[in-house]
């Protein structure tokens, strides 16, 4: 399938449904869509809360940095072409090598360490997560919407019809801190990790973009600067 007809698919479906119910069961009332990643992105707690994780997890993000430049020392020894990487035939001597299980293992401690960090983050979605049908039932019953829909899954929606400044708003009032310390035995569910995993991309993009608009801007500054090796 195209990227173009997994697009095209969830819409295609929506308007199908919608046009095989009878005539007395069509929707009456207003229709709006609401972006829930963008939605807790907006969030007092969710921004509040991010900067907490920085800080409070600050001694694992420098011992991740630590141990990620010991890794890269490492693999370096085994890069015998100067490549930056190591090939088929570097990976197999590396496993020969005395040190592999010493990689091993600091590979691990940094894994170890990421999940922390990124269970932090998730702790703190979900909490926000916990809110968001209370959030959005205020709002609908407020505007006297019958039916929300996910933006992604449209061809077209005006405007107007997007609700999702409104459940933040809702949300800040609802939950406006959220800790990032997750107690004993906390396990992540899945619907928790799958919006992380969306916002997680929302925000490398917006960081990415970010980054090329400031060498834009800097190269449109000074046109006799080399733009890049």
């Amino acid at each position: 399938m195209t990227r173009l007809a997994k697009i095209l698919a969830p819409a295609g479906l929506i308007l199908a449904a919608t046009a095989a119910l009878p005539a007395q069961a069509q929707v009456q009332g207003n229709i709006a869509t609401v972006d829930i990643s963008r939605t807790v992105i907006g969030t007092t707690a969710f921004q509040t809360a991010y900067e907490q994780v920085n800080t409070t997890y600050a001694p694992q993000n420098d011992l991740r940095r630590t141990k990620a430049q010991e890794r890269q020392t490492m693999l370096a020894k085994f890069d015998k072409n100067g490549d930056k990487q190591v090939d088929d035939t570097e990976q197999a001597a590396m496993q020969k090598s005395p040190d592999f299980a010493k990689l091993q293992t600091i590979e691990q401690e940094i894994q170890a360490l990421s999940n922390q960090i990124e269970s932090a983050r998730v702790f703190a979605v979900e909490q926000i997560l916990g809110q968001y049908p209370a959030a959005l039932q205020e709002v609908t019953t407020k505007d006297k919407i019958q039916l929300v829909l996910d933006p992604g899954s449209l061809l077209f929606a005006p405007p107007e019809a997007d609700i999702t400044n409104k459940v933040i708003a809702s949300l800040n009032l609802k939950v406006p801190a959220v800790g990032v310390v997750p107690p004993a035995g906390w396990q992540p569910s899945r619907d928790g990790v799958q919006v992380y995993q969306e916002i997680a991309q929302r925000l490398q993009l917006a960081a990415q973009i970010q980054a090329q608009q400031a060498a834009q801007a800097q190269q449109q500054a000074n046109p006799a600067a080399p733009v890049g090796r």
